[in-house]
């Protein structure tokens, strides 16, 4: 009988926190991509759901805190080589946030920042195919 193949896989969340025209990004403090941007997210805790989660490393990452249910999702992505560390399948939230929020970089970020959409830097991961589904819309 032949023996099928099965991949870990790793179930994450991210978060597009809008506001003014800019985005919120993280510099990362961890490999892969440590010093690279990217959007705040993280895995799900067992018995959470995604949009949990994604509220939650919003907090963790940022200091932004926005309610579960305040979440739009914008998709799911899950491309196999989205992570260099193997399968990733995320789940991508929207939050529009009150211009003037305050940041507060912690958990695994280095810093936290607003960036224009216009001008963002390199993104890590497939985080810029993520914006774009938001922008392209």
């Amino acid at each position: 009988m032949p023996t099928e193949n099965f991949e870990t896989i790793r179930y994450t969340a991210d978060v597009v926190a809008i506001s003014d025209g800019r985005v919120l990004l993280i510099e990362r403090g961890w490999d892969p991509y440590e010093g690279h941007w990217a959007l705040p997210g993280g895995h799900v805790d067992a018995g959470e759901t995604s949009r949990a989660a994604a509220a939650r490393e919003l907090a963790e990452e940022t200091g932004v805190h926005v309610a579960a249910d305040d979440l739009s999702q914008i998709g799911v992505f899950d491309c196999p080589d989205r992570d260099p560390r193997g399968r990733y399948i995320t789940v991508a939230y929207l939050a529009v946030v009150p211009a003037g929020t305050v940041l507060a970089a912690g958990d695994d970020a280095r810093s936290a920042r607003w960036w224009p959409l216009d001008d963002l830097p390199p993104l890590a991961f497939d985080h810029a195919d993520i914006l774009h589904a938001i922008t392209s819309n």
